[in-house]
Parts: structure tokens; C-alpha cells; sequence
């Protein structure tokens, strides 16, 4: 970005925090939606694992980001209050996922699918987050799955089959055959809900390739622990998940 860029940017900023007032998702520094300084702990730094079960074939997946400081706090902010401006700063973590994702699954016309949400989330936020972030990273998720019922309480503190037990709910909204998917969720914990989406899909007939997240839970001990690896990142890397818009017919 050159510097008039940079200015002009700016001062397109301060005018919008004078007509709309904000504190900055990670400090709460004012008149940003995000400060410098926290937009910088957005920068991406995928990570992978390989997420299992019993009787669940192994599930690689992908995030960009890890579920702490910023990323935790803007992802919280948009989800809770409704602070959509913040998808724009966390799309790129997501599209580093996505794009790490496919050229390691293998399927370049694999679709991109987002775990379902409880329609009474949907009624209160009017957007499914972690949809609204690949779109605005560029891609093109397909809303292929949905929850069988209602309920089954938060996820919070469960054990991992009592996670995966709550998610056996989703399923898919229609025959899959012979397609190519790739699972998308905003934070993996456990990745229960991931595992029980991808069961879903396998159960319509889709070939499930992996899953990316935006963000995951870096958590170290406990049956639900993830053995995440952080990845390089390769600046020079082709775009890969961003050319992959189906059309809307299929």
C-alpha cells in the first residue's frame, strides 16, 4: 500500500468513527474497529491436524489462525455483538486456511460446506459466521447442512463423545454423490462438531477431502486436546481456494 493509499485510507477511518463510533475488538482503542497494532496479531499462521474418532475415518484440517488474544477477541465481537466490519480483518487467516487446505486435500473442486447453526443463533445474529468470512475472504460456501432438532445445550466443558453425541443432529439438506467437500467451521476445540459434519455428508454420498477453521483452540492436555503444527508461511504461494466459486446451479 503506498503511502497516499495509507492517508487516504486513514482519514476515510476517522471520518467513519465520527459518524459511527468505535473501540478497537482486541484494546479497545478508539475510533477503530481495529488498531494497527492488534490488526497485526491477524497476520496468518496456519496450522494442521488430524482430527479422529472412533469408527470416524480421519479428518485433516487446517486454521489459520490460534484462538487467543485478537483473533479470540474480534472473532468473539462479531459473533456476540454483532461487530461484522471485524470479518474483513480475520477473512485473510481464513483464506490462508482454505488455500493450505485444498492444495492439501487434493480436490481443486472440492465445495466448500459450513458446519450448521442453530437457527435460533441465526435468528439473533442474522448471519452464520463462520459463511460471512469466507465470503468476504473471496470464497463461495454452500449452506449443503442443517440441524435435525433443535437443542442439545452448549458445547462447552463436554467431554468429546458427549460433543459428538449433541452433534449427530446434522445432516445433509440433500443427495451428495460422488462431490467433493471440504468442511468449514470459525474455531475448532475438540473438532467434534467438525467430525460429526463431515459423518453427515459421507452419509449423503459426499467424499469428504478435510476441513478448515478460521481459528483454533490451542489447547495442550485433556481427552478433547488437538496436536496442532504450525506451517510456514509461503508468501508466494498461488491462490488455490479463491478460484474455486461453483456455480450457483449446483
Amino acid at each position: 500500500m503506498t503511502v497516499w493509499m495509507r492517508a487516504l485510507r486513514e482519514a476515510a477511518l476517522d471520518a467513519v468513527a465520527l459518524v459511527a463510533p468505535v473501540d478497537c475488538a482486541g484494546c479497545s482503542a478508539p475510533d477503530r474497529a481495529l488498531c494497527g497494532v492488534c490488526r497485526a496479531q491477524l497476520t496468518p499462521s496456519p496450522r494442521s491436524a488430524v482430527l479422529s474418532a472412533p469408527g470416524a475415518p480421519p479428518l485433516p484440517v487446517v486454521a489459520g489462525l490460534a484462538y487467543e488474544g485478537v483473533a479470540r477477541a474480534a472473532l468473539l465481537a462479531l459473533k456476540q455483538e454483532g461487530r461484522t466490519e471485524l470479518a474483513r480483518a480475520l477473512a485473510p487467516a481464513l483464506l490462508a486456511a482454505a488455500d493450505r487446505g485444498w492444495a492439501a486435500f487434493g480436490r481443486v473442486d472440492a465445495l466448500l460446506v459450513p458446519v450448521p447453526g442453530s437457527p435460533e443463533a441465526a435468528r439473533q445474529r442474522g448471519f452464520h459466521p463462520a459463511a460471512l468470512l469466507a465470503r468476504r475472504a473471496g470464497l463461495a460456501p454452500r449452506r449443503l447442512l442443517r440441524l435435525a432438532e433443535s437443542g442439545g445445550g452448549p458445547q462447552k466443558g463436554r467431554a468429546l463423545a458427549d460433543r459428538l453425541a449433541a452433534d449427530r443432529r446434522i445432516t445433509a439438506r440433500a443427495r451428495l454423490d460422488g462431490r467433493a467437500v471440504v468442511v468449514l467451521d470459525d474455531v475448532v476445540t475438540s473438532g467434534a462438531t467438525l467430525l460429526a459434519a463431515a459423518d453427515a455428508l459421507r452419509a449423503a454420498g459426499a467424499e469428504v477431502r478435510g476441513a478448515v477453521a478460521l481459528a483454533a483452540t490451542p489447547r495442550r492436555r485433556g481427552a478433547g486436546a488437538v496436536a496442532w503444527t504450525v506451517e510456514a508461511v509461503d508468501a508466494d504461494a498461488p491462490a488455490v481456494a479463491r478460484a474455486l466459486r461453483p456455480p450457483s446451479g449446483c
